[in-house]
């Protein structure tokens, strides 16, 4: 029977109605568009598929690839007035990891003003978005939603399952947790991206107001009235006239599967909402590949299980002697945290002389980089158990500075104890000792106002062993190559394996005379104790090192000991004092301030216990909240020190 020609018109109109339906729409010459799947929709497409059903695969679980797929032509984001317009976009996507809790990098929606930067863009954590060249480059002109499931400390993502709003850079200008807020509770509910399920994504951005919004739900539910990201965003820079819009997607070393199963878009206007029920369906699960291969193996693989079992155990009994560790009962009273030696292992790239960084009697320390916080810098002193530090001096400092917290010392993190050895963690100094700038020719000198601001610091320090802490915690070994300097070159008083601690109000029982010469007070080689008064003593002559830039005991060109203290003392009783001063500190210091911090020195190495100042008043002449006594040189009979020395 022949067709009448209204029938065929009728025909005609059905048969691209559906085609619609399946493939979506374009109207308003280009300004929007709706694809309910992606069969037969024209796509420029780089690395990415359509499937048979009108699912877009982005990624097809190849590792270390990246896959594209955008509008075909340039949509006009400028107005006539070169205004930069509103848009909306929404999408149904899908992440299929061959784990269900593991999954290679995400994807994003982008508005990309040049296909070169997309087509020469990287895989892996750069998102096929840009390339380590194009990274911050403000002529990217590249704007993204990523939907990341990777933590990335190079770019400073916040966690592994995150969303994040991207402008010509990975560094994020704002992310937050994938998830929704529920309408009723207004509690935010977390969306697992790599959950293998569909989650619809909308993004709206206000040309007016540059204001840029993300929302996104499980496919099916509403959209919520709370977006997930609400920030400021101005596009002007980015889109200056046309541009593209699509998605990118990578994998790295594992294989993963990522797909766009719906998208709408317009200009200056919502985009159209996506026909739920038209979408392509997704896969079921992760594909298994075919094999009759397992029905042949299986009784080899029996025999090699048992193999591979003794292996095992070997291999384990081999690993866990390597990271062995020691524990008794005693640690339990002390509160720094402890690393595992597996950890710090790690983090010094296996003790590498590389990473080494100091090393003396005391040991040797190493930089490391810990995992977990990320990147963060640490010291690891490693002690063996034969060495001088030895036990007791351990579990002091593991009593001492672990439960200390002050700005002006160095914080113990935490320890590790093994056979043979033990390992101390401390906050990593980057800029060394002080002593490497009073002594070592190659570094800068340092001027009055940065060694001033030490001495103020290490003073600060050592009041709060003294007098504000809990207990009363002797140092017993003050001297500029323990005073470490941190990045803004703060002075931090380090290294308390000799420290000794006591309660307020009581004496200490120290009798064994430890320190470094030049630093011992004259009554510790009487006595053996050591008092807040003994460290008052080291504090004078690390005064006087870090003013004079010399160390307090040298030899001269005869061969003959100087004591600086007396040189020192020469020079006040000849009215002179100032010519002590370390020729390498630049002009322009204030000669009555380095005066007072001369005199002040000698004070504190007063050969008399009862005549040296307390740190509280240190502070305040340091302050100028107190007048410095006014002393002679002959009063404190400075040559009878010398002697002192020579009886120990």
């Amino acid at each position: 029977m022949l067709l009448q020609p209204h029938h065929l018109v009728i025909l005609l109109l059905v048969a691209a109605g559906r085609c619609l339906a399946a493939s979506g729409s374009v109207g308003d010459e280009g300004m929007q568009f709706t694809y309910n799947g992606f069969a037969g929709v024209n796509l420029t497409l780089d690395g990415a598929v359509v499937m048979p059903n009108g699912l877009l695969m982005l990624t097809n679980g190849t590792i270390q690839k990246k896959g594209q797929a955008f509008h075909p032509s340039e949509l006009p984001f400028r107005t006539a007035q070169n205004a930069t317009r509103s848009f909306s976009t929404t999408f149904v996507f899908a992440i299929f990891g061959q784990y269900s809790d593991l999954s290679s990098h995400g994807l994003a929606f982008f508005v990309s003003a040049s296909r070169e930067v997309l087509f020469t863009a990287l895989p892996s954590q750069f998102l096929g978005l840009l390339n380590g060249t194009d990274v911050g480059n403000q002529s990217a002109h590249i704007f993204a939603v990523e939907l990341d499931t990777i933590f990335n400390a190079e770019f400073r993502d916040i966690n592994s399952n995150h969303v994040g709003i991207d402008v010509n850079s990975l560094v994020s200008l704002d992310s937050t947790d994938a998830g929704y807020y529920d309408d009723g509770t207004g509690r935010f509910q977390n969306l697992n991206l790599i959950s293998r399920k569909a989650m619809q994504v909308w993004v709206d951005y206000d040309g007016t107001a540059t204001e840029i919004t993300v929302t996104m739900a499980p496919l099916g539910m509403a959209r919520p009235k709370k977006p997930l990201l609400h920030t400021t965003v101005d596009l002007s820079g980015v889109v200056q006239s046309t541009a593209y819009v699509g998605f990118s997607s990578a994998t790295g070393i594992l294989t993963t599967r990522h797909f766009v199963v719906g998208w709408s878009f317009a200009l200056d206007g919502p985009a159209p909402a996506l026909d739920i029920s038209a979408l392509p369906a997704l896969p079921r699960a992760w594909p298994k590949p075919r094999s009759k291969v397992l029905e042949i193996v299986l009784p080899l693989a029996s025999a090699a299980l048992v193999l591979a079992v003794g292996i095992g155990i070997y291999v384990s009994v081999q690993r866990r002697l390597k990271y062995s560790e020691l524990r008794e009962d005693w640690e339990e009273a002390f509160g720094p945290h402890r690393f595992s030696y597996k950890e710090l292992f790690h983090a010094t790239k296996g003790f590498s002389d590389k990473n080494l960084i100091g090393a003396g009697g005391f040991g040797s320390v190493y930089r490391g980089k810990l995992r977990k916080p990320a990147d963060m810098e640490v010291a690891v002193k490693r002690v063996s158990h034969e060495s001088r530090q030895g036990m007791k001096e351990f579990v002091a400092e593991i009593a001492s500075i672990g439960r200390l917290r002050h700005r002006n010392l160095v914080p113990l993190l935490g320890y590790c104890r093994r056979k043979g050895e033990l390992l101390l963690v401390y906050d990593y100094m980057p800029k060394g000792s002080l002593d490497k700038y009073l002594y070592d020719g190659s570094a800068a000198a340092l001027d009055w106002h940065q060694r001033f601001h030490i001495i103020r610091g290490v003073a600060a320090g050592l009041l709060y062993l003294h007098e504000d802490w809990e207990q009363v915690v002797i140092h017993r070994d003050v001297k500029a190559s323990n005073v470490l300097l941190d990045s803004e070159m703060n002075g931090r008083l380090g290294d308390f394996g000799l420290a000794r601690l006591y309660d307020h109000g009581s004496d200490a029982q120290t009798t064994h005379v430890v320190g470094t010469m030049g630093y011992l007070a004259p009554e510790q080689g009487h006595t053996g104790k050591a008092t807040p008064s003994t460290d008052v003593f080291a504090f004078g002559a690390f005064l006087l090192e870090i003013t004079c830039g010399r160390r307090p005991i040298e030899q001269n060109e005869r061969n003959n000991r100087v004591v600086l203290v007396d040189w020192v003392v020469e020079l006040w009783r000849k009215g002179v004092i100032i010519d002590a001063v370390d020729t390498r500190i630049p002009d322009g210091f204030s000669r009555d301030k380095i005066s007072l911090v001369l005199k002040l020195a000698l004070f504190c190495s007063h050969p008399l216990a009862n005549g040296r100042p307390t740190m509280r008043q240190v502070m305040q002449y340091l302050d100028g909240d107190l007048v410095l006594p006014d002393l002679s040189p002959a009063y404190l009979s400075f040559t009878m020190l010398e002697r002192m020395y020579d009886g120990y």
